[in-house]
């Protein structure tokens, strides 16, 4: 029974079960259909994704709006950019 109190998205990613780096490009190609200023959010299990999608974020000009651990998985909410 663990719900995300981060608000809403556009889209989800279930990236668990991945390691490292394919939940940052499934993110980075999910972000495509996303429309400029919608919200992705990403699960992944894999305890680097935590600095990988803040430097993904960083990189992109993305915005990283939360990062929170729900038991065993990561949860990020990513704000896509307008550039």
């Amino acid at each position: 029974m663990s719900t995300s109190s981060s608000g809403s998205h556009d889209a989800i990613l279930d990236a668990r079960g991945l390691m490292c780096p394919m939940p940052v490009l499934k993110a980075k190609k999910a972000l495509r259909d996303v429309k400029d200023g919608g919200i992705l959010q990403v699960l992944a299990t894999d305890p680097g994704s935590v600095a990988d999608m803040k430097a993904f974020c960083e990189m992109t000009g993305n915005r990283l709006i939360s990062s929170e651990q729900d038991e065993d998985v990561f949860i990020y909410h990513i704000e896509k950019s307008g550039t």
